[in-house]
């Protein structure tokens, strides 16, 4: 669940924190308080794009930070899945945006925007104000069906999106053969003559790098044989060998007599040997590094040779190989040509069996959770005072496959005796819309591991028995998932576990939006505002309190 909920300099709000409670929290307050700003903070902190005109100061960073408890195991098993390991059964995600950049953060580690959208997909639902809008959009309900049909389906489409990766592979290939048997002769004329080039060339791996340095050492021959030479007078019989020689006897005329004089006799007789050594091998490296002409001139052609084939062919060696070995399979192909173009077609026609295959069972595990959804939305409805209402799913096939199969569904719906089924779009008000999307949340929380909702002006359009319906609905959910909702309306109000009323006030000169949790004559006050506007009178406070004793029976 969501247990702390902190806002520091965004739009109205100075700073806020405030501790959510388990099942249904309600907010509630005037007009223009501020109460689309907290979902607005909530989503910045999930991820979401926030102008940075909401910055109330400009040199301040706006901040909001979530903290997230008491998690199921479901959820902590997709976190982890995630890489994201929760600390004592808790996830906190946070977002800090100074003027136009943002960081965002789990648990303290900075994280790309995009995992934190990742990590919020398992801890919380938004449905804002407009949500319900995309029931108008037929392409949206097969993604909540899909949501409704859960683990089942998730997997046969994981496999169905290998399968079609394969199949669109093997569609194309198919597609690019050139079947003109011209173009395939001067195809296969074209290859011989590269793979004949390259075979002529008889490449060895690692050659080219061999090559490389004999070209390096003989181009700046003379540079070294110049440098060798001050060597060899500087370590030679002329020079420190010479040097050293003289220093070994003279030790060893004195060292008998102080015996500490041994060891350094030692350690310079051992220089003399390796110094010895090394003139020995700098004698035999110079006598044998002639300058050749012809072999330079050998080296050079040959070095040439190689680079023009990579510039053809790969930038080393191992890839012309490679690529001759790609001309030669692509040889044997045109060569036999028909054979290839058979086994194709098979690999073509097994892959797109096996989407087939993929699709219709996906297609028919979709219309059994279908049947199921469709009872439990006219259950659902009823619920929510659409008394004579039909419902259900009209499946269509696109006549295409893709990654997510060949369906097409749409929602239909008549909401009086005697009316057809038609589309949404076509028949409902917003209102409607509104309790048709709470239906459906209702509904897909019964199989939703996703622990907090929130609702943003779930309300919209309704009133009076509606509207108690609708708290009642809201109740139900509560009871298995922690409920966030703003309403204007007192009898959703009234149904609240934890009621926080939202305002705004002057301080120091400077509009800012506060937010309070009522106790239980608060609370009554709050929903004698709503009930009564302007005036609240005792009548009207009466009335609260007996709203507020309905919602308790009615829990």
């Amino acid at each position: 669940m969501l247990q702390t909920l902190y806002v520091k300099n965004l739009a109205l709000i100075d700073e806020v924190e405030v501790d959510l409670k388990n099942g249904l929290n309600i907010l509630t307050g005037e007009t223009g308080a501020g109460k689309s700003i907290i979902i607005d903070s909530i989503s910045f902190a999930l991820g979401e794009k926030v102008d940075k005109h909401m910055l109330r100061e400009k040199d301040e960073a706006g901040y909001v930070e979530l903290i997230f408890s008491n998690l199921p195991d479901s959820v902590t098993a997709q976190l982890r899945a995630l890489e994201i390991e929760p600390e004592d059964d808790t996830v906190i995600l946070s977002r800090k945006i100074t003027g136009g950049r943002s960081v965002a953060k789990i648990n303290g580690e900075s994280v790309p925007a995009s995992r934190l959208k990742e990590a919020a997909g398992c801890l919380i639902d938004i449905h804002g104000q407009h949500e319900h809008q995309s029931l108008l959009h037929a392409a949206k309900h097969l993604e909540y069906l899909d949501d409704y049909a859960g683990a089942e389906l998730a997997e046969k489409k994981r496999s169905l999106a290998g399968a079609y990766k394969d199949y669109t592979a093997c569609k194309k290939q198919l597609e690019e053969q050139c079947t003109d048997k011209e173009e395939q002769a001067r195809e296969l004329s074209f290859l011989e003559y590269e793979v004949s080039e390259i075979l002529a060339a008889k490449l060895t791996p690692g050659e080219d790098e061999k090559l490389e340095n004999e070209y390096r050492r003989m181009t700046n021959s003379k540079k070294i044989m110049e440098a060798l030479q001050l060597v060899d007078q500087a370590a030679g019989e002329n020079g420190a060998s010479a040097m050293i020689g003289r220093g070994v006897r003279e030790l060893s005329a004195v060292s008998a007599y102080d015996e500490q004089l041994e060891g350094l006799e030692e350690q310079l007789a051992q220089i003399e040997d390796l110094l010895s050594d090394f003139h020995r091998e700098l004698t035999g490296y110079m006598d044998s590094a002639q300058f050749d002409g012809e072999r330079f001139a050998q080296v050079e052609e040959r070095l040439d040779e190689i680079n023009r084939l990579k510039a053809k062919y790969g930038s080393t060696i191992e890839a012309i190989l490679t690529a001759c070995e790609e001309k030669q399979a692509r040889i044997d192909q045109l060569k036999h040509f028909d054979t290839y173009e058979k086994k194709l077609r098979e690999q073509y026609e097994q892959a797109k069996a096996q989407v087939d295959a993929l699709c219709e069972q996906i297609s028919e595990i979709r219309k059994n959770a279908g049947a199921v959804l469709r009872e439990k939305m006219i259950s659902a409805l009823q619920d929510l005072n659409f008394l004579d209402v039909q419902f259900d799913l009209q499946f269509t096939r696109t006549g295409r496959y893709s990654a997510n199969g060949f369906d097409a569904m749409e929602f239909l719906i008549s909401t009086n005796p005697g009316e057809p089924l038609r589309a949404l779009k076509d028949i409902a008000s917003g209102g409607e819309l509104s309790r048709i999307m709470l239906a459906l949340k209702s509904v897909l929380a019964e199989n939703d591991e996703i622990d907090t909702l929130i609702f943003d002006e779930i309300d919209t359009g309704i009133s009076g028995r509606t509207a108690q319906m609708v708290s009642q609905k809201l109740h139900m959910i509560a009871k298995n998932h922690q409920v966030i909702c703003i309403t204007h309306l007192p009898q959703i109000a009234a149904m609240a576990d934890a009621h926080f009323y939202i305002e705004k006030n002057v301080v120091d000169a400077s509009t800012v939006t506060q937010l309070t949790l009522l106790d239980e004559e608060q609370s009554v006050a709050e929903l004698g505002r709503m009930l009564g506007g302007v005036s609240v009178t005792d009548k009207v406070l009466e009335s609260a309190r007996e709203m507020k004793k309905l919602a308790a029976q009615a829990k």
